[in-house]
């Protein structure tokens, strides 16, 4: 079984650079039956049994690194050692050895030696790239009027490295799944996908940073980079200027747009703006280097960028149970789902707008996302009524008070009312509503009017 780069770098080989299946073969030592596999598949990430290797010191892992951080303020002389930190873990139930700690305590050293790293502060190195090598990715806070709310936004931006082309495009979160909606929207406006994406290590790339250029990359955002084909490159901690050309973007942007930004009714009104605007600055943006606006040397640059595939299907899986009640759970908010699934496991995949409910591989129903910056209220639950037509059938007198069915259309509400007034109304009403599972519900609301 191979691993995510493994696989990414097959993919590049292939179809991006053209080479045959023996060189691919060559080059890896894996079977050319194995690399054809793969490649027939069409799948960017391999799909295997996820290996855990539990370590005992993660139980004491935040403490450990706590004391590390204390003792690293104190003088010399006062600081415990390795031994008595393992010793006061032992205190606490720590059943490892000694060894674990010292090799916890050596890593928490040395990213704390590169994060404090200051030689050379000051002395950059001017960096040139060619057509279709490389962009830019970084996060950035700004604020915008949204439905009449002064918003906080987490505007993602991408630039690109030769003719710097530039595209923004806001959220209300920065997690993975806006991270994956940001790059299909970004490569559809920039036109291409480069060979090489420059990232700094952001929590939704890099699970972790080892020494030097090492990284443990997050497996879904591999995932997104295989089926791209681009290579992920990521800057040392500390090292904004590897990626300068972004960051100046980020400063750019808050005098060009956002300080002459105007309310907007959504965050979809948003984003169509900023994506107009940053296409129009392209226009009026002289290119500096090379002759001609940013648009010029982007139209040229176009021409050395690999085509857009297919947009990455890019969610975040959560496994959920639903309650008795027939909902869902996710964000403070609640989501309901057909009754038939009432009490049992279902998928609730993530997107950056949207959730989808999936039992046994087929969807089963979608909501619109809801997503609220403030954390003190009770939060919302969406009802879809025909979800919950089933157990009308059996329980018709919920009709009257159930809170899914206060959002009935405005004509089965007439009709509901009407029947009501007479014996049995109520379930005379359900039967009309059962006609939804079976028939077009324009047409039961066209007879139902």
């Amino acid at each position: 079984m191979i691993d995510v780069a493994t696989l990414s770098v097959i993919r590049r080989w292939a179809l991006r650079e053209q080479l045959s299946i023996r060189e691919i073969a060559r080059r890896t030592g894996l079977s050319r039956n194995t690399i054809r596999k793969y490649l027939r598949a069409g799948e960017a990430e391999p799909h295997y049994a996820k290996r855990v290797s539990p370590s005992k010191l993660d139980p004491f892992a935040l403490k450990l690194a706590g004391w590390l951080k204390t003792e690293a303020g104190r003088s010399r002389k006062l600081r415990r050692t390795v031994k008595q930190m393992h010793a006061d873990l032992q205190a606490l139930g720590y059943p490892g050895s000694y060894n674990r700690v010292a090799a916890f305590a050596r890593l928490w050293h040395e990213q704390r030696l590169v994060a404090q790293q200051t030689t050379g502060r000051g002395t950059f190195v001017p960096l040139a790239f060619g057509p279709g090598e490389a962009f830019q990715f970084d996060w950035s806070e700004d604020w915008a009027v949204i439905a009449g709310v002064r918003t906080k936004l987490q505007v993602a931006h991408f630039k690109l490295s030769h003719s710097r082309a530039f595209y923004l495009r806001a959220y209300l979160l920065q997690t993975h799944e806006m991270l994956f909606d940001a790059h299909n929207h970004a490569f559809a406006v920039l036109g291409g996908v480069p060979r090489r994406g420059i990232y700094d290590n952001m929590r939704t790339a890099v699970d972790r940073v080892r020494r030097g250029k090492e990284r443990d990359v997050n497996a879904r955002f591999a995932a997104m980079v295989s089926h791209f084909l681009f290579e992920a490159e990521f800057c040392n901690p500390a090292s904004g200027w590897e990626k300068g050309q972004v960051e100046k973007n980020v400063r750019d942007a808050r005098h060009r747009l956002w300080q002459v930004v105007s309310p907007f009714p959504s965050l979809p009104d948003l984003n169509a703006w900023l994506q107009e605007r940053c296409v129009a600055l392209w226009h009026e943006i002289e290119h500096g280097r090379l002759p001609g606006t940013v648009a010029d040397v982007w139209a040229q640059e176009r021409a050395a960028l690999m085509p857009v595939p297919r947009p990455f299907d890019g969610f975040v899986e959560h496994t959920k149970r639903v309650s008795p009640t027939c909902l869902i759970h996710f964000e403070r908010n609640r989501y309901s789902v057909p009754a038939s699934y009432a009490n049992r496991p279902v998928s609730l995949r993530v997107y950056a707008a949207r959730l989808v409910v999936v039992a046994e591989g087929q969807v089963i129903c979608e909501h619109q996302r809801i997503i609220e910056r403030n954390h003190h209220g009770a939060g919302q639950t969406v009802y879809d009524w025909r979800h919950y037509l089933a157990v009308l059938q059996r329980k018709p007198g919920a009709l009257r008070n159930g809170a899914p069915f206060l959002e009935l259309p405005a004509a089965f509400k007439r009709l509901q009312a009407n029947l009501l007034k007479q014996p049995g109304g109520d379930r005379e009403m359900v039967e009309i509503l059962a006609l939804v599972l079976h028939h077009d519900e324009q047409a039961v609301l066209v007879g139902a009017d």
